[in-house]
C-alpha cells in the first residue's frame, strides 16, 4: 500500500473513531502515533520517535514536547499533541518556546486531525508565527499529501521541503487575502478595478456603486471558469470514452469516464518506462511486441495485451519507497513481489507468461 492510500485509510479510521476518543492521551494513541507511523517511523524506537523530550527553557526546566522525530541523535520534528476537539490556535505559543530552544527545523502542532507544521523562515531560530503547512486530514487535497509525503523517512531532505516551505506559506496567505477580498471587497480593491472603467473622482458614493458591480463581476468570472473547464472535462471524457469503447467494446462508460477525469493527474517516469521496455522484450518471446501496451494511473502502471485494461500482464507500483512489481493470478488479481532494481523484473517471465496464456485460451 502506497503513502496516499495509507494517509487515507488513518482519515478514515479517525472519522469512525473520534467521537470515542475522550482524551489528550487517547488522541496520541489512537491518531498521532499512527500518523506519524504513517510517515514511515517506528513510534516504539526512541531512536526514532523519542516522546517525552526535555526541551529546558530559560530557568525553567523539566519541560517536555510531546514527541520528537530523531535522525543522527538529533531532533528534526518536534510534535506537540493536543486532544481532538481542542482549538490549536490556543497552543502555538508553547511550540514556540520548545521550538526555539531546539536544534529541530520544524515543528507540528496537531490535534490528530489539523496537522499544522512550523519553520523559521522570517528569522533563523525563532519559529514563524504563522505555519507553511495546514492539512485537516480528514478532507486532504492531493497536493497536500504530496507535502505531508516530504516528511517520511524515506523522502526527508530538509532543503527540499524548506524550499517548499516558503512558497506554501505566501501562498496560504496570498489565497486567504484573495479569498476575503472577493468575498468582501475592501475599498482599495474596488478603486483598483472602478478607475479602469470609470473616468471621474472615485468619491464615496461611486465606491459604493461599484463595490456590488466589482463582486458581481468576480463571481460570474469565476462561473465561467468553472463551466468552461466543465465543458473541457465533458468532450475529453467523452473522446476517450469513445475511443476506449472502440478498442474495448466490453469496457463501460462509467470506467472509461472515470480514466479520463484522472488522466491529467498522472506523471509516467522514465523509470516506468524502462520496466515497460523489459516486459516487453520478455514478453516478446511469447507474442507480437506490438501487441504489449502500457497505461499509467495514479498508483500504478499497467503493461496491458491488445490495449485492453481486461487483459493486464503485470503492474509496476513504482509510487512508494519500496517497489512492487504485480503478476496476476487466475482470478486477474494483484499478487505483490517486492524488487530491489529493475532486473529483477526479469524472474517473473513464468508468470507474465501465464497471464498472456490465460487471455490467450480464454479467447
Amino acid at each position: 500500500m502506497d503513502f496516499k492510500d495509507t494517509i487515507k485509510q488513518l482519515a478514515d479510521r479517525i472519522e469512525k473513531l473520534k467521537e470515542n476518543i475522550q482524551t489528550e492521551e487517547a488522541t496520541k494513541n489512537a491518531f498521532i502515533m499512527p500518523f506519524i507511523n504513517t510517515l514511515g517511523y517506528d513510534v516504539f524506537n526512541p531512536l526514532e520517535v523519542l516522546p517525552e523530550m526535555t526541551c529546558d527553557i530559560g530557568t525553567k526546566k523539566g519541560e517536555k514536547i510531546d514527541y520528537a522525530i530523531m535522525k543522527d541523535d538529533q531532533p528534526i520534528l518536534l510534535i506537540e499533541c493536543k486532544h481532538w476537539k481542542q482549538d490549536l490556535n490556543l497552543h502555538d505559543n508553547q511550540l514556540l518556546r520548545y521550538f526555539n530552544v531546539s536544534k529541530a527545523k520544524f515543528g507540528l502542532l496537531t490535534n490528530g486531525i489539523i496537522y499544522r507544521f512550523y519553520t523559521d523562515l522570517k528569522e533563523p531560530n525563532i519559529m514563524d508565527d504563522k505555519p507553511f503547512l495546514e492539512v485537516d486530514i480528514t478532507d486532504l487535497r492531493d497536493n497536500q499529501i504530496e507535502e505531508l509525503k516530504k516528511f517520511h523517512k524515506s523522502y526527508f531532505d530538509i532543503d527540499n521541503i524548506l524550499n517548499s516551505a516558503s512558497e506554501l506559506k505566501y501562498m496560504g496567505e496570498l489565497k486567504a487575502i484573495i479569498q476575503e477580498e472577493f468575498s468582501s471587497p475592501s475599498t482599495d480593491f474596488v478603486k483598483m478595478f472602478a478607475t479602469k472603467v470609470y473616468d471621474g473622482r472615485m468619491l464615496q458614493n461611486i465606491i459604493d456603486q461599484f463595490t456590488p458591480l466589482v463582486k458581481r463581476a468576480i463571481s460570474s468570472h469565476i462561473n465561467d471558469i468553472i463551466n468552461d473547464r466543465l465543458k473541457g472535462a465533458l468532450t475529453v471524457s467523452d473522446s476517450k470514452v469513445e475511443e476506449s469503447q472502440t478498442k474495448n467494446p466490453g469496457t463501460t462508460t462509467e470506467e472509461t469516464e472515470a480514466e479520463a477525469i484522472t488522466e491529467s493527474k498522472i506523471v509516467t517516469t522514465e523509470e516506468e518506462l524502462d520496466a515497460y521496455r523489459i516486459v516487453k522484450a520478455i514478453c516478446r518471446k511469447k507474442v507480437d511486441i506490438s501487441r504489449i501496451v502500457y497505461r499509467d494511473a495514479q498508483t500504478y502502471f499497467s503493461i496491458l495485451l491488445d490495449d485492453n485494461n481486461r487483459k493486464p500482464i503485470c503492474r509496476m507500483y513504482f509510487n512508494t519507497a519500496t517497489k512492487y512489481v504485480a503478476t496476476i493470478d487466475e482470478n486477474k488479481k494483484d499478487v505483490k513481489h517486492i524488487i530491489e532494481n529493475l532486473d529483477d523484473i526479469y524472474n517473473y517471465e513464468d508468470d507474465f507468461f501465464k497471464a498472456i496464456d490465460m487471455y490467450e485460451h480464454k479467447d
